[in-house]
């Protein structure tokens, strides 16, 4: 499997409202840390995750997270 395109060494915080999104697993996404089709012809495909309240997230960025599309710290050993 082909690695993924490291974003950035940090994650990104947002805060989400209750619906599906779904995650840019690739890094080619010009729409991070979602996924705009980027990945067509690639063996990547988007994650979809659901948030049923309003919260705070980090999104991994670096895409090498152990707990997919939270940042898990990962991106401190690239």
């Amino acid at each position: 499997m082909s690695e993924p395109k490291v974003v950035d060494k940090k994650p990104v915080l947002l805060e989400l409202e209750p619906k599906t999104y779904y995650w840019c697993t690739c890094g080619e996404s010009t729409n991070q840390p979602y996924c705009n089709g980027a990945h067509k012809g690639t063996e990547f495909t988007p994650l979809a995750f659901e948030v049923t309240e309003t919260k705070k997230v980090a999104l991994c960025l670096c895409k090498h997270t152990g707990n997919a599309p939270f940042c898990d710290g990962a991106h401190t050993k690239l």
